[in-house]
């Protein structure tokens, strides 16, 4: 049973059930209408290009759509009609020309191709009866669009967020790893060369493009949706983690750029706690503690964050303090040092790591 509830979440598996149901739905009230009958297979086209993960786009895509078409349709009858002593090989190529000019009008958007394709099927479909044919092709396909806009909104209505939550869980995961990886290479003095930290990140940029995108699609999947203030709370946590996350990993990058290329712990600021490359290896496995935590597990008691938030926030103080009590103050590793303090502290102010339970002095 739990399988199945877990393929019904995914969400292509919810857009090939509507999708199918709408697509049903749409033929058989299109053979209801008798001008219509002969022509029903329209309305299905209709619903499936206006099934989509949410109820915004899917409405958008149907008005854009149809419009498209009439002005493909529009477009091939007044050129044909212009170009009557033209041959049609000539006349083609002409519809098909503008069809794509026109198409490059934004109000389009993913439904350009439309106007072309709407084009070349008045000119090899509907010649005999333009005006028929594009009231029974366009008005069908908005009768299966209404369909398919009616399905998405009743029928689990997608908020997507079992997608956005996976690409969130899948940046923290990238970024705690790099951090601990990074931290590793300090202490034994075995840090990439900057050629190799470049590949590092590709797979973390490539995740951050994918939760970015997730979470824009929780945003648009939030308008005009009967779920949407049920699930207020989980969508508003993505967008908070997301961009926490994409904030700490700029930072993150940009710290581990100063560490990698100016190597600050092999420039003489030993002052505390040994080695400035262990004293910066507590600090970034601190930071990842706290990114592997994002929640508090209670509000009364001291919990997991709240240990990887005490070692951060205790891991970063020796820094600060190797920092101040450094002499070194015109090298170029010095420099870097603070500016991997300054990102640490940011990072932890974007993460909201705050220290709930301090210690009586």
């Amino acid at each position: 049973m739990r399988p199945a509830i877990e393929l019904l979440r995914q969400p292509w598996v919810q857009r090939a059930v509507r999708a199918a149901l709408a697509a049903g739905l749409a033929w058989q009230v299109a053979v209801l209408v008798p001008a219509f009958a002969g022509y029903a297979y329209y309305a299905p086209l209709g619903a499936v290009i206006a099934v989509h993960p949410t109820v915004v786009d899917s409405a958008s895509a149907a008005w854009r759509t149809v419009l498209a078409m009439l002005a493909g349709f529009g477009l091939a009858v007044v050129v044909s009609e212009l170009t009557r002593q033209v041959p049609d090989a000539l006349t083609i190529a002409l519809i098909v020309a503008l069809a794509i000019a026109v198409e490059q009008w934004q109000l389009w958007r993913e439904a350009a191709s439309w106007v072309s394709f709407a084009a070349v099927l008045m000119l090899t479909v509907g010649a005999s009866d333009p005006a028929a044919y594009a009231v029974r092709y366009a008005g069908l396909t908005l009768l299966g669009a209404a369909i398919g806009v009616l399905v998405t909104t009743l029928l689990f209505p997608p908020m997507q967020l079992t997608v956005a939550v996976r690409q969130v869980d899948a940046v923290r995961g990238l970024l705690a790893e790099h951090l601990d990886r990074i931290a590793t290479g300090l202490r034994r003095s075995e840090l990439p060369e900057p050629g190799e930290w470049e590949l590092a990140a590709h797979d973390l940029g490539l995740a951050l493009e994918r939760m970015r995108a997730a979470e824009s699609v929780v945003e648009r999947a939030r308008r005009a949706n009967p779920r949407a203030r049920r699930w207020h709370g989980t969508a508003d946590s993505i967008r908070e983690q997301s961009r926490a996350l994409d904030r700490v990993a700029v930072l993150v990058d940009d710290l581990t750029t100063l560490v990698v290329q100016f190597q600050p712990h092999r420039h003489g600021l030993d002052r505390v706690d040994g080695a400035t490359g262990w004293v910066l290896a507590d600090a970034l496995e601190g930071l990842a503690g706290v990114v592997r935590v994002p929640y508090h597990a209670t509000d009364t008691e001291p919990d997991d964050r709240d240990a990887a938030i005490d070692t951060a926030v205790e891991a970063l103080g020796r820094l600060t303090t190797l920092l101040r009590s450094s002499d070194i103050a015109d090298d170029e590793g010095f420099f870097a040092l603070g500016a991997v303090t300054v990102g640490m502290q940011r990072s932890l102010q974007a993460l909201e790591a705050r220290v709930r339970f301090p210690q009586p002095a």
